[in-house]
């Protein structure tokens, strides 16, 4: 038996009514409640394939202009990278981008999956929160999902998912039954297992597709950020997980970032994704994005940023500081 939580914002809720339908289609699925502030769905179900994200080439260019936005669409596995006079503007971009996928993909099939990050990502979404973002976008047909999350309670101040409540999601309407968790309770192995099983419920539902290319599921976003040593989500420079091409989601114990025990995709999964936006703020980022995006070739090892190459688009979203050694 594996669960996944649907956040609630305040009190326990009733099961949401896509459970009967898995009853019907899984019957062999025992699916249970935990009685706790979130209430659980159980998933399972699901096909893998192997994909591998060693050897990628990144050249990648970058044109920089005066006015608050600048951006340059180069090949596909270049993506467009964008640098903004401030992350106010940055911000406001941002929002602009989000609102008009959300638009295409409601109107194209009905419901729009998000994969949210942690960090300084959370407070770049906050003009989606505002006019005419906040009137204009079909919040009901949001499903919001987490990257990688630090397998602590909900309420802990380590946690993604908090961060992303206290920040975004207790602002917009989403309906709490399309917001999935981690289930806190279990270890980081029981919790990444949990959470793959959750997203393969998911994908046989129709909810999250699926890459004919690669075999794993395919998000409509993914928002990433970038911590100053290169890493995206909790794949760190270095360790073995960068190299995983089988699982869905995976655990980590020792984490070089507390806390040590968290859950994270994997990298054939974040590059299945149609969209990803990689949004940077700051100076003290701005020596990895020479690197990620410099000219020249990089004869050392690619650091995990650089390994974020998805089937579909890749987006960059820098400030003027994060660019600055460009």
């Amino acid at each position: 038996m594996a669960s996944c939580y649907l956040v609630l914002p305040s009190p326990v809720r009733t099961i949401p009514n896509c459970l009967t339908s898995f009853t019907r289609s899984l019957p062999s699925v025992q699916l249970a409640c935990q009685p706790v502030v979130f209430k659980p769905i159980s998933c399972s179900l699901g096909p893998k394939e192997e994909l591998s994200v060693t050897n990628l080439n990144f050249k990648k260019q970058l044109c920089r202009a005066k006015a608050s936005m600048a951006g340059v669409s180069d090949e596909k596995t270049q993506g467009k990278v964008q640098v903004f006079d401030s992350e106010e503007d940055l911000a406001l971009a941002l929002a602009k981008y989000v609102a008009h996928l959300s638009n295409q993909f409601v109107r194209e099939r009905g419901a729009f999956t998000v994969v949210l990050s942690g960090g300084s990502l959370i407070k770049s979404l906050r003009k989606l929160v505002d006019a005419p973002h906040i009137d204009s976008v079909d919040w009901a047909r949001w499903h919001i999902f987490w990257v990688d999350e630090r397998v602590v309670p909900k309420d802990h101040p380590d946690s993604n998912y908090l961060l992303a409540h206290n920040g975004f999601l207790s602002k917009v309407p989403i309906p709490s039954g399309n917001v999935y968790a981690i289930n806190d309770a279990l270890s980081a192995e029981g919790a990444a297992d949990d959470y793959e099983t959750c997203l393969k419920h998911l994908v046989h539902n129709k909810i999250i597709e699926l890459s004919g290319t690669t075999g794993f599921p395919k998000f409509d976003l993914m928002l990433l950020g970038m911590g100053p040593d290169g890493h995206v989500a909790s794949l760190f420079p270095g360790h073995p997980l960068v190299q995983e091409s089988k699982k869905w989601v995976a655990y980590i114990k020792d984490s070089p970032k507390p806390p040590p025990e968290r859950i994270t995709f994997s990298f054939p999964v974040i590059n299945s994704s149609a969209h990803v936006a990689l949004v940077v703020a700051g100076a003290g980022k701005a020596d990895v994005i020479r690197k990620a995006l410099g000219s020249d070739d990089q004869k050392s090892d690619l650091l995990p940023v650089q390994m974020v190459s998805p089937e579909g688009n890749l987006a960059w979203f820098l400030d003027k500081d994060a660019a600055s050694k460009l």
